[in-house]
């Protein structure tokens, strides 16, 4: 007990300590808040609790295998892997397996993500005759996952005067009944989306008092992570499971709030005070990441936030660097000071690809700097893309799988009903979607018992439907005699899926089959893996069957998907992917009003303050230095527009950041890491001053005579040296370094350069 202790500081060791009752554990960013936790789950078993009697809530499940793994290592007692630890979705998927017969759901029900939701909603479209471009199913969506995070069921939706009012002002008056159709296709495919994993457990719990009760009992202690980016419905399932003991410990940071959009809302860690006032609260405030240079900025930028849990974080760490600004003209140019200045710390200071991480406020972002570090070749990769298993030919596989766990999943079946072809074209499937609809029943149970309801089709389509249902009727009854792996393999090799990428004959084809072998590589690792608590029967009896890897894979999160760590290349992502990240170096790009503060985020003080709040968690990533940088244009739907500087940077005092430098002997130090920079108590829009003296009149050279490697001279940059040169005729560039101001990508029909025969 007394090692366990020791290895906390003393607001840890209090907030670990202090089991009974509620507790709230506001966590400054690098402050050991994942650290608390744990200790907190471990101090309780060593203490002697009931490991079943624990409930441990986290946000991905990297968090939770990460805190179980830390805790079975301090207590050395394989009863810590009984604790119900997992992220919200996948413990509340546990507890609707077990009870969703109240909500007449079967145990095999199967998770749409959002790809099966969008598909789904497509579809219903093309039922009403709706032009998807007014109904753009990415909005339909959010608006009834909105709904459902707020626990408003398709009822309280259509007869909301408010909501209606708020669709026909969008010119989507048709929206509520869309959401009465997917919910009533997910119903009849024995299927729920992430919302509902929620939506349903709050339903369970407030029409089932009796399975209330049972977990209420079960459940002594409760322990949530990231309380600060809970929705109404995660709150709701919280506060009555922890109601008979009210032992429930929440670990957040209300400055790192950040996920508003997605139904996040703030004042559930705010007034955690309120739900229970004798509550105790515990700060964790000092920083082990960061340097005092940066918990300092930090600090400056989120105490203009009004709506906060006041702390003060701080840090025994070195006073580290300044903080660099970057000031480019334009985009490309920024994307080049960014990539050039990476380039510089790694060859000064002999630095991996993978210190560095470039954040950004939207995707969109990612080209300029994606264009400029192929010229550099560096290597990079961007988070948010495509994961493994969202590629065409995993989840076509996948899709197998979903279908003989449970056959009524008609996204699944209209995936692979063709695929491989086997002779069902799009005119067969458009019936049998009329048919079910008709007949109120699911695709699968039409034609596994046609009965005379397939009269419209011919007869060798009714035999070759017939002989798809049997195919995957034969592979379910294989479901409890082999294990994930062995009947993976087998529904693999039956559906000729391989043999028809090999047909193929490509390169794209060799790719998909090797995307297909890691896929049951995958199925394969988890088969041998031991069975957590989850993936057991009330009597401990293992199970590992490929529902249980189904529904795995099917509650991965964004930031479960982020691997590679060992991997070499730059990082890049959006600020709200980098949160719980840390990288030595971080550039935090696109500083701008209207981009960064976001112009969606200008219409209140509270969305203005989620926006710093990012800026925050942005910053806070860092360990060692932060470098900031903004462009004085951009391009904006197909025109140039120009920018003003954001203004988080006005937020930051001025002694964290870097001044400009005095001279050109001190210009050229900071060549690497920081090409230009410019003082903060004032941003400044104009470019830098000529730097030439030469007062007689300019007169450029021919665009022809310049060369690769030429030393030139601009009128307002001074002398510099000609790196790149492409294009042609008018529309024909120039990449120029410039000494103490860096690098310039320069249309020369404008740029007016004149060839020098001086040196840098």
């Amino acid at each position: 007990m007394t090692d366990l202790l020791s290895q906390l500081n003393d607001p840890q060791r209090e907030a670990v300590i202090n089991t009974e009752g509620p507790v709230m554990i506001i966590a400054g960013a690098g402050s050991g808040k994942t650290r608390a936790l744990t200790y907190r789950i471990a101090y309780l078993l060593q203490q002697g609790a009931d490991p079943f009697s624990i409930l441990a809530l986290t946000f991905t499940n990297k968090a939770a295998r990460e805190m179980k793994e830390r805790i079975m290592q301090l207590i050395g007692d394989r009863e810590g892997r009984n604790v119900w630890m997992g992220t919200f979705h996948s413990v509340f998927a546990r507890i609707l397996r077990a009870e969703g017969h109240h909500l007449g759901y079967p145990q095999n029900f199967t998770i749409y993500d959002t790809d099966d939701s969008k598909r789904l909603i497509k579809s219903i479209l093309t039922e009403l005759n709706l032009d998807p471009k007014v109904y753009n199913p990415s909005w339909v969506l959010h608006r009834i996952s909105n709904a459902k995070s707020n626990l408003f069921s398709v009822t309280d939706y259509i007869n909301s005067p408010e909501v209606q009012t708020a669709d026909a002002a969008a010119g989507k008056p048709l929206t509520g009944e869309i959401f009465r159709l997917y919910t009533q296709r997910l119903k009849r495919s024995d299927a729920m989306d992430f919302d509902d994993l929620l939506f349903n457990t709050n339903l369970l719990f407030r029409d089932f008092p009796e399975v209330l009760y049972k977990y209420q009992h079960r459940f002594r202690y409760i322990l949530v992570d990231e309380y600060q980016d809970t929705n109404h419905a995660q709150y709701l399932i919280i506060k009555r499971m922890a109601a008979l003991y009210e032992n429930i410990s929440v670990v957040g940071d209300d400055a790192q709030s950040i996920y508003a959009f997605r139904g996040a809302n703030i004042q559930n860690i705010l007034n955690f005070k309120v739900d229970y006032p004798d509550h105790k609260l515990f700060r964790l405030e000092q920083n082990y990441r960061s340097t005092q240079t940066i918990v300092n900025a930090a600090n400056g930028v989120i105490d203009k936030n009004k709506d906060q849990i006041k702390k003060t974080v701080w840090t025994d760490n070195e006073a580290g660097q300044p903080i660099t600004l970057l000031k480019a003209t334009s985009d490309n140019e920024e994307g080049t000071l960014v990539a050039n200045s990476i380039f510089g710390f790694k060859m000064s200071k002999q630095l991996p690809n993978k210190h560095f991480a470039i954040l950004y406020r939207t995707n969109a972002q990612s080209r300029s700097i994606e264009e400029a570090l192929r010229r550099q070749g560096i290597p990079y990769k961007i988070y948010g893309g495509l994961s493994f298993y969202s590629r065409k030919e995993v989840k076509d596989l996948l899709s197998y799988f979903r279908l003989v766990i449970n056959p009524n999943d008609e996204e699944a079946l209209l995936r692979v009903i063709n695929y491989p072809v086997r002779g069902i074209g799009k005119t067969t499937i458009e019936k049998l979607q009329v048919l079910a609809n008709l007949h109120q029943c699911s695709i699968m149970a039409l034609i596994s018992n046609p009965e005379g309801r397939l009269n419209e089709l011919n007869r060798p389509t009714i035999t070759k439907l017939g002989d798809f249902a049997t195919m995957i009727q034969s592979f379910a009854v294989q479901m409890d005699k082999h294990n994930a792996f062995d009947l993976a393999q087998h529904i693999t090799n039956s559906i000729g899926i391989v043999a028809a990428l090999k047909e193929e004959d490509n390169i794209e084809s060799v790719n998909r089959i090797e995307n297909i072998e890691e896929l049951l590589n995958a199925i394969m690792e988890f088969s041998e893996r031991e069975p957590e608590p989850s993936e057991q029967g009330d009597e401990g009896v293992p199970r590992r069957s490929l529902g249980d890897f189904m529904q795995e894979v099917s509650l991965l999160t964004d930031a479960d998907k982020i691997d590679d760590a060992n991997a070499d290349y730059v990082s890049l992502m959006t600020i709200h992917a980098a949160k719980g990240l840390e990288f030595p170096y971080v550039y935090i790009v696109g500083l701008e009003e209207n981009l960064f503060p976001s112009v969606q985020s200008l219409g209140t003080r509270a969305e203005l303050e989620e926006e710093r709040r990012l800026f925050y968690v942005a910053i806070t990533r860092a360990e060692q230095k932060v470098t900031l940088s903004y462009a004085e244009s951009r391009y904006r739907w197909g025109s140039l527009s120009l920018c003003e500087p954001s203004r988080f940077i006005e937020d930051i005092d001025p002694q964290y950041i870097e001044s400009p430098k005095k001279s050109n002997s001190e210009n050229r130090k900071t060549t690497f890491g920081s090409l230009s920079t410019t003082n903060l108590s004032k941003p400044q829009l104009r470019s830098q001053q000529p730097v030439t003296e030469n007062s007689e009149p300019f007169e450029a050279s021919d665009v022809d005579d310049l060369q690769n490697g030429m030393m030139v001279e601009h009128q307002k940059f001074g002398v510099g040296k000609i790196v790149q040169l492409e294009g042609s005729g008018a529309n024909k560039k120039a990449t120029v370094f410039f000494q103490g101001i860096g690098q310039k990508q320069l249309l020369l029909k404008f740029a007016k350069l004149k060839i020098s025969n001086q040196s840098l």
